[in-house]
Parts: structure tokens; C-alpha cells; sequence
């Protein structure tokens, strides 16, 4: 089989192969490009009152926990606390995929949304499936990809590079002509 049809081949089967977890990759990778342009992906940062951090680890908890959609009743319901000193505030991520910003200073509530980056970059990555899906899905597709990228590259330089052929063929035929026919003097 030629090297050409079977390179058409691998790209014209590898696309339909990993047509649909692509999709997925693409849409949520550009979701992603978004996540600051839209707090309907990732809450706005807002600004605490002051630089000064100086809000305990009980202030903390006990203003999360008056947040009735954060639902903490406790440590183990918060994923993570971001603190952002530049702005005076604090993020804490709840397990139930709610943010609540804090004031670095005061510990006031700043505001309170749904955060969806957190669920868009698992599915980004596979893991919101399983681990599994990430291992076996998402990082052959990412291959597959990378040899398509290279056979499209093959496909698309193949034509000029056989026109370039041609004519350098043809040039040297011409000369190779003129060499070996005889000179004829007066």
C-alpha cells in the first residue's frame, strides 16, 4: 500500500475515531479562553476593604457557614481557600462547587455564586467521567490528534512538494539533454 493512501487512510479514520471526545475537549477548552470574560463560568474577584489579611481560620468557617448555599457545616465541606492579598479577599471553595468571597480584613460576605470552571475543567481533562475515561479516552485521543496533526502536515505539503519534483525533474532533463547532444561547429 502506498505511503500516501495509507496516510489519507490513518487521517481519514484517526478523525472519526476521536470525533466526539474531541468535541468535548474543544467546546470546554474555549469555555476555559472564557472563564474571566464570564462570571457565569468563574465568579468575578471582587475587592476586600483593605491589603491587610487578618481574618482568622474560625472567622473563616463561621462566615461560610452563614451562607445557606455553601452548605458548610464544617471544614470537611471546603475544598479549598484561595487568598488573594493583592485584593484584599479570600475565596472559599465549598465541595459543593459554591464560592464565597470573604474580606480579607473584616471577614463580610462580598459576594456568593456558582462557580462552573472547576466542573468544565474536569471534563476538560476526562476526570469528571472517571479516572479511567482520562487515562484511556482523553490521553489516546490527545495522541491521535498529534498524528493527524502530522499526516495533515504530510497531506498538505505532498502537492508542492511533488510539483517542486516536477519541475526540478524536468530542469534537469533539459540540461542533461543539451549535455549529451552533440555541438556542431562552422
Amino acid at each position: 500500500m502506498p505511503f500516501s493512501k495509507l496516510n489519507r487512510d490513518i487521517h481519514r479514520w484517526g478523525s472519526i475515531l476521536i470525533a466526539i471526545p474531541l468535541a468535548v475537549i474543544v467546546v470546554t477548552g474555549v469555555l476555559l479562553q472564557l472563564k474571566k470574560e464570564s462570571a457565569w463560568i468563574q465568579p468575578t474577584a471582587q475587592e476586600g476593604s483593605s491589603r491587610e489579611l487578618s481574618i482568622s481560620f474560625d472567622r473563616i468557617l463561621s462566615a461560610t457557614r452563614g451562607v445557606p448555599e455553601a452548605g458548610v457545616k464544617g471544614w470537611d465541606d471546603i475544598d479549598r481557600v484561595d487568598v488573594r492579598p493583592g485584593k484584599g479577599m479570600l475565596k472559599v471553595r465549598c465541595s459543593n462547587r459554591w464560592e464565597v468571597q470573604l474580606d480579607a480584613k473584616t471577614g463580610d460576605v462580598l459576594q456568593v455564586a456558582y462557580r462552573r470552571s472547576d466542573l468544565i475543567e474536569s471534563i476538560h481533562d476526562g476526570s469528571f467521567f472517571h479516572d479511567r475515561v482520562k487515562l484511556w479516552v482523553f490521553l489516546p485521543v490527545a495522541l491521535v490528534l498529534s498524528i493527524l496533526w502530522l499526516t495533515g502536515i504530510y497531506l498538505f505539503f505532498l502537492p508542492y512538494y511533488a510539483k517542486w519534483r516536477q519541475r526540478w525533474n524536468k530542469t534537469r532533463g533539459v540540461h542533461r539533454d543539451a549535455a549529451s547532444s552533440p555541438t556542431v561547429k562552422e
